[in-house]
C-alpha cells in the first residue's frame, strides 16, 4: 500500500460559499469520509483555516525567522487535506475524484516517497 495526499485547493477563502452551500458540501464530506473508512483507506483528512491564520518559520543565520503567513501568494492555496492509502496511483486519482466531486474545488494528489508498512 502506499499512502497519498489529496490537497483541497481553495481558490479564494474571500469568496467562501452561502452557508446553505457549504453545508450540502459538508454533508458530501461525511459520506465521502464514511466511504474512505469502510474501504480501509482513510488516515486522516482536515480543513485548514484560511493561510492568514498561518505563521512562517524559515532559518537565517543560525536561527529562525519567523513571519505572520501565508508564505506564497497564488490564486489557490491549501484548504485541506486528506491522507488515503491505495494500492497504486489510479486508486488514490479515483479517490481524488470522488474528493473533488464531493468539495467541488481542484484536489492534487500527490504519492508520499516511501510505501506504507501495512
Amino acid at each position: 500500500m502506499q499512502y497519498y495526499l489529496l490537497n483541497v485547493m481553495q481558490p479564494g477563502w474571500d469568496e467562501l460559499p452561502a452557508p446553505e452551500v457549504m453545508a450540502e458540501i459538508g454533508e458530501r464530506l461525511d459520506v465521502f469520509h464514511r466511504e474512505l473508512r469502510e474501504a480501509g483507506a482513510w488516515v486522516f483528512a482536515g480543513g485548514l483555516h484560511s493561510p492568514d491564520a498561518s505563521t512562517v518559520l524559515r532559518p537565517r543565520d543560525g536561527d529562525v525567522l519567523i513571519t505572520d503567513g501565508p508564505y506564497a501568494e497564488g490564486k489557490e492555496q491549501l484548504g485541506g487535506i486528506c491522507i488515503v492509502k491505495a494500492p497504486d496511483l489510479d486508486a488514490a486519482l479515483e479517490w481524488g475524484r470522488k474528493a473533488a466531486l464531493a468539495t467541488t474545488l481542484p484536489i492534487e494528489v500527490r504519492p508520499f516517497q516511501h510505501e506504507s508498512e501495512d
